[in-house]
């Protein structure tokens, strides 16, 4: 069984940063993409970011600049620093993984969310 659990979210002020963090935990082989989506009330899920295990990043372009994804392999932990965040940024944060294990060969894993609110 493989887990994903967010942490780190909040109510920030416009203007403000946040530091999410994603741990995977169970009977993990390895890691390949780990990576974070946003989906905010009426809107489809979106990227945000996503990390290789060679360390190969993706940014949305609405966060590049802003944003930036960094991961400890020995943790199996994801984080995505967000600075100058935006009242546009509310959403929900789902942290995604493709996890190599040996019941399952590899597969996407989602964990539930972390809710992000910026206020203006």
């Amino acid at each position: 069984q493989v887990q994903l659990v967010e942490s780190g979210g909040g109510l920030v002020q416009a203007g403000g940063s946040l530091r999410l963090s994603c741990v995977a935990s169970g009977s993990i082989l390895s890691i390949n993409t780990m990576g974070w989506y946003r989906q905010a009330p009426g809107k489809q899920r979106e990227l945000v970011s996503t990390m290789t295990i060679d360390g190969r990043t993706n940014y949305a372009d609405s966060v590049k600049g802003r944003f930036t994804i960094s991961r400890d392999n020995a943790k199996n932990t994801v984080y995505l620093q967000m600075n100058s965040l935006k009242p546009e940024d509310t959403a929900v944060y789902l942290c995604n993984a493709f996890i190599v294990t040996v019941v399952a060969g590899t597969r996407g894993y989602w964990g539930q969310g972390t809710q992000v609110t910026v206020s203006s």
